[in-house]
């Protein structure tokens, strides 16, 4: 199986669990995502890897018109139906490869994406064409997990487990030199904790047989040691973790850099 199929594979089964999951869905992250952007009445955005539209929708309240684009049509639909909830019309959505975003040069004046360059096998070609559609002074915005660099090839085991998607998790120095080698200006970066309860993650992830319970063994692990970097904790008989995510926001240069 390709990546490409993998990942039609992997995200078509999770449109629906994914789009309802109340840390993807949380407005005050969402929020926080908007307002690292600094964004204004008068923005076109374009969030890509857009998944069930809940980060383009939040721009959307704020910025003239907003556009999602995915390559998964199972995630396009459940965008139109967080749309639809929302009661939302400046908002359009594509279904198109993000390796080659389907829009003129400088179409944007800010380019997002959430939670999407860990499941890339080349995300500098993804980042290069989001510099390239977002205008001169605008803002080109990542928001990923990024775990220190000690503990992120266990992070990484585990999210491939999880997820098969899944490719590798940059640290925030790594994401800051993927800026850099695709020609962005050094990001401004903000940190927050993205927190889950295991069993809910699992619930909504298509791990192969019996990797949930490698999984499970693996938090019970990283609950006394930390290794993954999710600071895992029990409380009531279930397991609590936090994914360090990192908000990287660069302005593009008027000059090429």
């Amino acid at each position: 199986m390709s990546h490409r199929d993998r990942i039609l594979d992997q995200f078509t089964r999770q449109a629906a669990p994914f789009a309802s999951a109340a840390p993807i869905r949380d407005q005050a992250t969402l929020d926080r995502i908007v307002y690292a952007a600094t964004a204004w009445p008068e923005d076109t955005v374009l969030d890509v890897g857009c998944g069930p539209g809940l980060l383009a929708c939040a721009f959307a309240r704020v910025v003239r018109h907003a556009t999602g684009i995915d390559l998964t049509p199972a995630m396009v639909e459940q965008a139109r139906k967080t749309q639809r909830e929302q009661g939302l019309s400046n908002v359009s959505w594509r279904e198109g490869d993000i390796y080659s975003l389907p829009f003129p040069d400088s179409e944007f004046s800010i380019v997002c994406s959430r939670y999407v360059l860990h499941h890339l096998e080349n995300p500098l070609l993804v980042l290069k064409e989001m510099k390239r559609v977002c205008r001169p002074r605008g803002r080109v915005v990542v928001a990923d997990m990024t775990p220190t660099p000690d503990k992120a090839d266990a992070l990484n085991r585990m999210e491939r487990l999880r997820d098969p998607s899944h490719v590798r998790g940059l640290t925030q120095s790594e994401l800051r030199d993927l800026f850099k080698e695709a020609g962005l200006p050094e990001p401004e970066v903000q940190k927050y904790r993205m927190e889950c309860e295991l069993e809910d993650l699992l619930s909504r992830s298509f791990p192969e047989p019996g990797d949930a319970d490698r999984i499970r063994k693996m938090f019970e692990e990283s609950s006394e040691s930390d290794a993954m970097d999710l600071a895992v904790r029990k409380e009531g008989g279930k397991i609590y973790y936090a994914y360090p995510v990192a908000i990287l926001v660069s302005k593009k240069s008027e000059q090429p850099v």
